[in-house]
């Protein structure tokens, strides 16, 4: 017998994305959300689960848990640049919960929705071991999604924020450092929704992913689906103050903090380097971080030596 602790998250769900893929299927299921036609709209479905066990560590408060649940779901859709039109949210909540927390999680859910421009518009409720299972709902409005199977070669690649935080804010957490920004980093993660319409409306971008699984990780699934490879530049990749502080108080490497812990919410995506003045007139934000190659391997440049960069461990 294969235990699903055995087969690993991700080859799980590439198993269950090749049992359910049909010719007729309105979506590959390849990417972050899915996509639905309808009519001259295009409808844009995530859904994502997060736990109270994996995905609330000690000193999250039960609001900051709703808020986290809410904004993977957002963050998925946010990187096909769609608009949040919905949120849906199935609390699993242990019988001897205080209602009052419950209450918190739904108000953080809400707080969410409301940040981005929506609101929660129905969900369910039931006894388990604690979790929330949140599906987010957007709009294309006429753009064109952006889609992790697009990169060509010589594409340069680029993230809009900086890298690392919330691996700082989870140890500043476990080990009581109090370093607040890498916390709220944490806790309280910002999709980044108005960065992925902007750049959806450009039609500049040839593929897209959100960070949520760690700068590694989604560089290996962006090449895996595009069929191509990269390279990366250490020196380019804009890292969250506090991880420097939180390397050497608990000498963890540096480049596990920032590339391979996950909880980001960061946008990868890649574009023609002939485009990037026309990208500085989006005002977003953004650090080009390294260049789609011909081949299959994720590679990191630093110090003149070049290492296989394979999935993270979030």
């Amino acid at each position: 017998m294969t235990s699903f602790g055995d087969l690993g998250e991700r080859q799980t769900v590439k198993m269950i994305r090749e049992l359910l893929q049909k010719e007729d299927s309105p979506d590959s299921m390849d990417d972050d959300a899915a996509l639905i036609p309808i009519g001259n709209e295009i409808l844009v479905i995530s859904t994502d689960n997060v736990t109270f066990e994996r995905h609330r560590p000690e000193g999250m408060s039960p609001e900051r848990f709703g808020w986290m649940s809410a904004a993977v779901n957002f963050s998925d859709i946010a990187s096909m640049g769609a608009r949040p039109v919905g949120f849906l949210s199935a609390l699993s909540v242990p019988e001897d919960m205080d209602v009052t927390e419950i209450a918190e999680i739904v108000s953080g859910i809400d707080q969410c929705a409301e940040f981005c421009g929506t609101h929660v518009i129905g969900g369910d409720t039931k006894p388990g071991h604690g979790s929330v299972s949140g599906t987010a709902i957007g709009v294309m409005e006429g753009r064109t999604p952006m889609r992790r199977n697009g990169a060509r070669i010589g594409d340069v690649i680029a993230v809009t924020g900086p890298l690392g935080g919330p691996a700082a804010g989870y140890h500043s957490m476990k080990e009581s450092l109090g370093l607040e920004d890498a916390e709220f980093c944490l806790t309280t993660p910002i999709p980044r929704v108005n960065e992925g319409i902007a750049l959806s409306a450009s039609g500049i971008v040839s593929s897209c992913i959100d960070l949520s699984d760690g700068l590694s990780t989604a560089l290996n699934t962006l090449c895996e689906s595009s069929k191509k490879g990269c390279i990366i530049e250490w020196d380019l990749l804009p890292k969250h103050e506090d991880t420097v502080t939180v390397g050497e108080m608990l000498d963890i490497p540096l480049e596990s903090l920032v590339m391979d812990f996950g909880g980001e919410y960061e946008l990868l995506f890649t574009f023609d380097r002939n485009d990037t003045d026309a990208l500085n007139e989006l005002d977003i934000q953004f650090h080009i971080i390294g260049i789609i190659t011909d081949g299959n391997d994720v590679v990191l440049r630093r110090d003149e030596k070049y290492r296989k960069v394979t999935d993270g461990t979030y």
